[in-house]
């Protein structure tokens, strides 16, 4: 395996000068991520300078520094560190063309399921021994995360795989002409964000902006169920050489046609342009159908093997935070903990609260307020109390006081707990739950819910 950057390559995308020659084969902004032989940026902050933070990178393990003021390491000197980290960027996807005139480059963006069917893909796409996919790492995907992800792609890789996410208009435009993908999916529609756009139309509008930085020739795929199908189909237009519908409803390009939903998959048969086929995906939930959907739309438009990506999705693991299950020892016996504490809105917790109904044992949701919901907050929280009681749930544990309204609307329908914060749900939830149990705990990031998984998982 080559370097991944070499001082002078590094120079000569930033614009640079450098202090000593030094090979980097990975690159971090963050120091606690730093590894040995890594290249670590010195990023400005709104709370601390990367500078204060150079020696520590160094002691583990940086070989070189991109920084604004001199240091006394191996470094290349910039004006802006963030600019450097973006021209990096724009330099490693330059790099990959050049090196590679059949390298393919997919983005994904969407309210949600974008970092799960990033995943998806690219183990679909790697499943095919020997091919070389470099995909972004958890949900880097803001204007800092995803030329990050860019300059740690190998410069022989065969695929790239990069998630875009955004909360104002703009700023997927500024990402995708980073990424320019040949693939751009939008995964779907759900009210997200809400606090920064005047209304959903708004959002769909952001997040076509995906489209902006298509190749030439390059694909968009578009959720053909979603109401706002045809206003992503206008957008994408102008850019894209093809589109590609995904979707459960007659009419879609890549169509689930029967589904069978089982406690831990779906068995789906799937008809694509030109092929069909009957495939397992190992993630429970119509929502991960859809995901499916649009992993295979993507293989097809990338020229990928479909029946290799078939098998990958038959293998996916869940992710922490995001549908991963755990049994947690409770009492003398087991509960089961489905774990969506990363985040949440309207449409998640809704996908997720249909996986829970079909769990078997006594049903507890442990479910956290949804952030950025702006002035339909209250209204987005109380309207979750048919999906709640629909799924069987017999103690729900809310949190947050967002989550008052869904208390309110549960009153008398099934137990209701109300706590003010994640510790003490945690210590709320301990005095509830009983062997055989199925536990959903779910919420936006900022509930710290994830604390709560951590602490059953200790068990």
């Amino acid at each position: 395996m080559s370097a991944l950057w070499t001082s002078a390559a590094i120079a000569a995308a930033t614009g640079g000068t450098t202090s000593a020659e030094f090979v980097a084969n990975g690159v971090a902004f963050d120091s606690r991520e730093i590894g040995a032989g890594d290249l670590f940026v010195a990023m400005p902050g709104t709370e601390h300078d990367g500078h204060r933070f150079v020696d520590s990178a160094f002691a583990k393990g940086a070989i070189g520094a991109i920084v604004s003021l001199p240091v006394p390491h191996p470094h290349v000197l910039v004006a802006d560190t963030a600019a450097a980290l973006n021209a990096l960027g724009v330099a490693s996807r330059a790099r990959l063309s050049k090196n590679n005139s059949e390298a393919r480059v997919a983005g994904i963006t969407g309210w949600v399921g974008k970092t799960g069917t990033k995943a998806a893909l690219a183990a679909a796409l790697a499943r095919t021994p020997d091919v070389q996919v470099h995909r972004s790492v958890r949900s880097y995907n803001n204007h800092t995360g995803v030329p990050l992800s860019l300059a740690r792609m190998p410069a022989d890789s065969e695929y790239g795989v990069f998630e875009m996410g955004m909360n104002h208009a703009g700023e997927i435009a500024a990402l995708t002409r980073l990424v320019r993908p040949h693939v751009a999916v939008v995964t779907t529609v759900a009210a997200v964000h809400l606090e920064f756009f005047a209304s959903i139309e708004g959002i769909a509008d952001a997040k076509a902006e995906i489209f902006e930085g298509l190749e030439t020739g390059g694909t968009a795929i578009i959720p053909f169920d979603s109401p706002y199908r045809d206003r992503l189909i206008a957008a994408a237009k102008p850019y894209a050489a093809h589109i590609l519908t995904f979707g459960l409803e007659a009419g879609a390009d890549v169509r689930a046609r029967d589904v069978i939903e089982n406690i831990n998959s779906s068995t789906v048969t799937v008809t694509l342009p030109g092929v069909e086929l009957c495939l397992t995906i190992g993630q429970p939930g119509t929502h991960w159908v859809s995901n499916g959907l649009a992993v295979l739309a993507a293989v097809q438009a990338l020229g990928a093997d479909l029946g290799v990506a078939a098998l990958a999705l038959a293998d996916l693991e869940a992710i922490a935070g995001r549908g991963a299950r755990y049994d947690v020892r409770v009492g003398e016996g087991l509960a089961r903990v489905l774990d969506e504490s990363y985040n949440a809105n309207p449409t998640s917790m809704r996908a997720t609260l249909a996986v829970l109904a079909r769990e078997r044992g006594r049903k507890v949701a442990v479910l956290g307020a949804m952030g950025e919901l702006g002035a339909d907050s209250a209204a987005l929280h109380a309207g979750l109390a048919d999906d709640v009681a629909a799924a069987g749930v017999e103690i729900a544990l809310l949190v947050g006081a967002a989550m008052t309204p869904l208390a309110e609307a549960l009153e008398g329908r099934i137990e209701v707990r109300h706590v003010a914060d994640a510790a003490t749900a945690d210590a709320t939830l301990a005095t509830l739950i009983a062997p055989g149990d199925a536990i959903l705990v779910k919420g936006s990031n900022s509930v710290g819910l994830s604390a709560l998984v951590a602490s059953l998982k200790g068990r």
